[in-house]
């Protein structure tokens, strides 16, 4: 099977490649330019309309979004998440909702808060995409400490390094240090990082991306 992920390091095409690391599953890069128009070009556009990453080449087609990506993927190799039959599928799918829909958004919001509010408005955008995102991580927080999901686990890995790379940037993006998200009242949260970045698939990539040996509890600037 022939894949093809467009890539950006640290963008959101580096957690499909986490993914894709994980499971073993090989596959070639197609490194993005954004300042040099690649997002724009008819052969992009006919992988995604939409001009973003992460997108995917496969033999069923173009793919894009990085929750419809780990899906698909998790349906044709397993090892990234619960199963159709699994029992805990519709937990692992609402979270992964949350994740995609909720969380994603607010970091976003977060790291730009100009591109919603405006300039003169950005920096109580910032304060409030703050107050989201700790909200929101606080929601993992209770989860993990009380359920335990396995599918948070490095056993089941697609959700942890969603959630990684995106409080990765909420941690280290944000300008102003007074916006930047913190993992330390999280323990159980920044338990499950930790052990997600120390996987091997992990490691390899954040090696290849220039992440840093933390990437998701100790970010560094590629």
């Amino acid at each position: 099977m022939t894949l093809t992920l467009y890539h950006i390091p640290d963008w959101a095409s580096s957690i499909i490649r986490l993914a894709m690391e994980e499971i073993g599953q090989p596959y070639t890069l197609r490194p993005m330019d954004w300042d040099a128009g690649d997002f724009d070009t008819p052969a992009f556009r006919a992988v995604n309309p939409l001009g973003l990453i992460p997108a995917m080449e496969t033999p069923d087609g173009p793919i894009f979004e990085t929750a419809a990506i780990l899906l698909w993927l998790n349906a044709r190799h397993g090892g990234l998440a619960p199963g159709p039959q699994d029992p805990d599928r519709a937990a692992f799918l609402s979270w992964l909702l949350f994740v995609s829909n909720t969380l994603h958004p607010t970091v976003m919001a977060l790291i730009h808060p100009d591109r919603p509010a405006g300039e003169d408005a950005a920096a109580e955008a910032g304060r409030i995409a703050l107050e989201k995102v700790t909200e929101q991580a606080a929601h993992l927080e209770t989860l993990i400490a009380t359920k335990a999901p396995r599918w948070l686990t490095p056993a089941q890995p697609a959700l942890g390094h969603y959630i990684g790379i995106l409080l990765r940037w909420a941690i280290y993006l944000p300008e102003d240090p007074d916006l930047r998200f913190s993992l330390a009242p999280f323990p159980a949260l920044r338990a499950v990082l930790a052990a997600h970045e120390a996987t091997p698939a992990a490691r390899r990539v954040a090696e290849a991306d220039e992440l840093g040996p933390h990437p998701y509890t100790a970010p560094e600037a590629p």
